[in-house]
This record gives structure tokens, sequence and C-alpha cells, in this order.
């Protein structure tokens, strides 16, 4: 297959997961099991693959229905605990209520016995915050995850960069453009420190924007919901999922670091120049 033959194709699929997948989704509540939060699942299937995804600081589980909703319609359960939503969360605590939440869609059949997740399909994915919670929870999970996915994550404390240095699983970091220069992203760094993760910038894209529907964002000078970022980024996570999750390789470009994917060109993290904190205090003033 020619290097063009393989682009085009790539474009099609790409064209084909920003759109929802063929599954009807169920939605579910975590707290049957003793913890705040939402799954949704495809409305049947056994031995599914499944992922925990963690949000990002002062937002909610329910500000990621659409994207929890289209990855469990390509046949992903994805579950999100509605957990350390407060000013002043913990990334250690978060992390732990990631693995908890794949315990609970692993241990217990789900909408009403007809869909069960298989033990050895498992990721966690974060966007934010909650991307930087995600690389802690794979850290010291007991069996690593298949895949780990950090959504423009952002630095917290303790920093996400010392679990990543011995993090082994395969994993995909989204960085948007001006991250490298923004002081709360640790998109580049983390992906320095984490030799098994592929570094993707996306042109254009809104980091914050993945949140749907927080509208009050924008009154204090933050970004609101980006329909465009979504897109995106939903087509860019259920093809890395779809391969490293289940192994199909129809989707193998989307977990490749040379493959050439529409809006997210790989970058080398150690190839970004270190921009010193000052500089990306000058960069947030300016802004």
């Amino acid at each position: 297959m020619g290097y063009r033959h393989r682009v085009a194709r790539t474009k099609k699929l790409f064209a084909a997961l920003k759109r929802r997948g063929p599954h009807r989704v169920l939605r579910g509540d975590l707290a049957f099991a003793g913890l705040p939060g939402v799954v949704y699942t495809p409305e049947s299937g056994f031995n599914l693959p499944g992922v925990a995804f963690g949000h990002d600081w002062l937002t909610g589980a329910q500000h990621y229905a659409g994207t929890l909703e289209h990855l469990a319609s390509w046949g992903i359960v994805a579950a999100a605990p509605a957990t350390e939503a407060g000013p002043l969360p913990s990334v250690l605590n978060f992390a732990v209520d990631l693995g908890s939440t794949l315990d609970i869609i692993t241990g217990v059949r789900l909408g009403e016995g007809r869909i069960s997740v298989h033990p050895s399909k498992l990721g966690v994915v974060g966007h934010g915050f909650g991307g930087s919670a995600a690389v802690f929870c794979a850290a010291g999970l007991p069996v690593k995850p298949r895949a780990v996915a950090a959504l423009f994550p952002t630095v917290t404390r303790p920093d996400a960069t010392e679990p990543a240095a011995g993090l082994k699983a395969p994993g995909l970091v989204l960085a948007a453009a001006q991250d490298p220069t923004t002081l709360r992203s640790n998109a580049v760094e983390l992906a320095r420190a984490w030799s098994t993760a592929t570094l993707r910038a996306v042109p254009k894209a809104t980091p914050g924007g993945l949140v749907e529907g927080r509208r009050w964002t924008r009154a204090v000078g933050l970004p609101g919901s980006d329909r465009r970022t979504q897109r995106i980024v939903r087509a860019l996570l259920t093809g890395y999922l779809l391969h490293a999750l289940t192994g199909d390789k129809t989707y193998r470009a989307f977990a490749d670091p040379d493959a050439a994917l529409p809006y997210a060109a790989a970058l080398d993290p150690r190839a970004v120049a270190p921009v010193p904190p000052e500089d990306k205090l000058a960069a947030l003033l300016k802004s």
C-alpha cells in the first residue's frame, strides 16, 4: 500500500470517527457501586474494551457526556467518576478513583447483565487535571492498562512527570499549539518524561474546549465549549483506543507515532525547546 493511499485511507477513517458509531448507547450511574459518576455503554456486548475518564479542574463528569457517548457508540465502555470537582482537588485521590472505576466496570455486569468489560482491554483517559491523574492512576495500577491518553494535560502537585518517567504503558498526549508557553500545560514535559508516549499537536484546538456546556467560563475570561476541538479529539481518541485496546488493525495509524493523522502532527518532545517559567508568564501576560 503506497503512502498516498495510506494517507487517504486514514483521512476517510478520521472523517468516519468524527461521527457517532454504529452502537445504540445506554447511560448508567456508578453510584450503584458506591462511587459517584456516570457510565456509558453500547447497548450490549461481552468482553468489551473499557476506559475510566478523568475530568478537568472545576469540571464535573457531566460535562463530558458527548465524548463518553461517542466512545460508547463505537463499542467502548466509558465511565467517569464525579469526584474531586472542587477548587482544591487531590490528583492522587482522583487517580485512586479512576482505578476504582476500572474495578467497577470490570467487576460488575452492566446493562442488566448484557454487557461486560474484559479486564485485559482497559485504558485510562483524562482531560487537563484529569490527564495528569490518568498518568498517576496508570503508574499505580498493579496490572498496567493497555493504553493511557492525556488530553491537554495540566500541571499538578505532585507533578505527573515523576510517575510518567517509569510508566511503560503506551500513551497518547495531545497538546495545543500554544501549550509550550502556557503556564498550566505540562504536555511537552509529560511526553518528554514518558518514553512510550506519542505527543501530537492539534492546531487551532482550544484545550478547555473539550468541556461541554460550561458557558459561565466565558464570563471570567476562560475558554468555553468548542465543537471543533471536540470533534477532532473524539476522532483521534476513538481511533487510538480501538487499536490500542482491541488490536483492531483498521485503526493502527491512530496509535502509530510515525503515521500522518489529520489535525494532529506528531512531535518529538525532546526537540521542543524547554520554555523557562518566566517566559511562560510573559506569554500569559501578553495573551
